[in-house]
């Protein structure tokens, strides 16, 4: 049983209601389209195991109401666990981003647990297809597998879809994942950010979906702190050196705000249907 930590009320800071933490740069596969450019070879980065407990208390502290775990893969860093944990224990919800390409029996007490959810990202429902984009033979069968068992044990569970190849079965992967059980899937089109980035691409905010730093934000393996995981090259600060209370009030969060172009409310086209995954924040605002 977890014993929850009293924090007293506090609107949040910034009007941020969701803090994604990206734990690691790490992960078992190798994705076309990676925003990290994560896989087997990354590091965790700098963070410490400490200095990820500091920035989940500030975050309790300042009444943000949800962390999010994502990578590279969260769960392959040896504290994930205690992070998730941590956050429980003082009233925060907790959703996992996994590639769901392996899980440990004990992990779904976890994955089960009240305040937790899950979420994963899918491709194709064509095997090779999928394999394809994730650089990894198997990965489909894998994360196909562990999201049927997720579903079966109870656990809330959303996906991701993010369009990338030309004629990709994104509408057959909906479908595929509707038969499974899956309620809440999320489509996108994949952004020039990381490995999806064109040879001497510059980054441009023009990219982002406009929810940027708007009710979210990140903090990145250095530390840094950003908008959202994909606005990663606008950085407003370091964890590291500075608290999240005087970052999230501070001059650069302010200008990084305002340079980012707002959303147009209900007007998603059809390549930009509803989020920006692998956070899956509504980017269209819709009701």
């Amino acid at each position: 049983m977890t014993t929850l930590i009293e924090l007293p009320a506090v609107s949040p800071l910034a009007g941020i209601q969701s803090l994604e933490l990206e734990i690691t740069g790490k992960c078992q596969l190798t994705c076309t389209h990676c925003l990290s450019e994560s896989s087997p070879q990354a590091t965790h980065g700098v963070m410490t195991p400490a200095d990820w407990r500091a920035v989940i208390l500030d975050a309790a502290a300042l009444g943000i109401r949800t962390i999010q775990l994502i990578g590279g893969e969260p769960t392959v860093h040896p504290q994930w666990r205690t992070f998730a944990d941590l956050a429980l224990t003082l009233g925060l919800r907790v959703e996992i981003y996994s590639n769901l390409f392996y899980v440990r029996e004990e992990w779904w007490d976890l994955f089960t647990r009240e305040g937790v959810t899950l979420a994963t990202s899918y491709y194709s429902d064509d095997p090779e297809e999928h394999d394809r984009i994730t650089g990894r033979t198997g990965s489909y069968v894998r994360t196909r597998c562990n999201i049927r068992e997720a579903i079966n044990r109870g656990v809330t569970l959303r996906a991701g879809i993010v369009d990338i190849l030309p004629g990709q079965r994104v509408t057959e992967a909906r479908a595929e994942l509707e038969s499974m059980g899956v309620q809440r899937i999320n489509t996108d089109r994949v952004r020039a950010v990381g490995r999806a980035a064109l040879p001497g691409w510059k980054p441009t905010l023009d990219e982002m979906c406009g929810r940027c730093t708007r009710g979210r934000a990140a903090v990145l393996p250095n530390g840094d702190l950003a908008g959202c995981v994909l606005s990663r090259d606008f950085p407003a600060g370091n964890v590291r050196e500075t608290r999240l209370t005087e970052l999230f009030g501070g001059k650069a969060w302010a200008q990084l705000t305002a340079s980012i172009p707002m959303p147009v409310r209900n007007a998603c086209t059809p390549d930009d249907s509803n989020d920006c995954d692998p956070a899956s924040t509504p980017s269209c605002d819709p009701q």
